[in-house]
């Protein structure tokens, strides 16, 4: 396992986003990631593809994900640049899918702690997050190894292929 860190700029959404204000339906005609990217998030705040960069974080309330069952979801965030995303729970059809799509998602019931501007770090390693602008550390729980194993294949599809490929 390669567990990474994350140096991350946050924006913060509410609770209950679902996977419409994630990817709206309207564009679920395609699912080329760079298209999807293009439009992440865009019925919840119209201009955060312009205003976010890639690597940042998205730091949400509880339920993160809800809705219909949509891959695209995840897809569309880890797409755009989004590095994970942290919140109190999230939709279980949207936790799995993060991960087979290699979306790191992290689970945090003090996330409302964590506002829009301020400057984090994720520590895969020793499951803390580091509010670097408030100088607060949050621990969570660690991400099971098998499903590290996922995200550092980037996603299911290329950890079985790794698999099958002896890699």
């Amino acid at each position: 396992m390669k567990k990474a860190n994350i140096d991350a700029n946050v924006w913060t959404f509410g609770k209950d986003i679902d996977t419409d204000l994630i990817i709206a339906a309207r564009y679920l005609n395609t699912s080329v990631p760079e298209e999807l990217a293009k439009h992440v998030m865009e019925d919840a705040d119209p201009e955060f593809v312009n205003k976010m960069s890639p690597g940042d974080v998205i730091v949400a309330g509880e339920n993160f994900g809800c809705g219909s069952s949509r891959e695209h979801a995840p897809i569309a965030l880890k797409a755009a640049g989004i590095a994970a995303v942290i919140a109190p729970t999230f939709a279980r059809i949207f936790y799995r899918n993060a991960f087979n799509m290699g979306l790191p998602i992290f689970e945090l019931p003090e996330s409302a702690e964590i506002k829009e501007g301020h400057q984090i770090s994720i520590d895969m390693n020793a499951g803390t997050i580091t509010n670097k602008s408030t100088n607060k550390t949050y621990n969570f729980t660690p991400i099971p190894a098998f499903m590290q194993e996922l995200l550092d294949a980037g996603g299911l599809m290329n950890f079985a292929k790794n698999e099958v490929e002896g890699k």
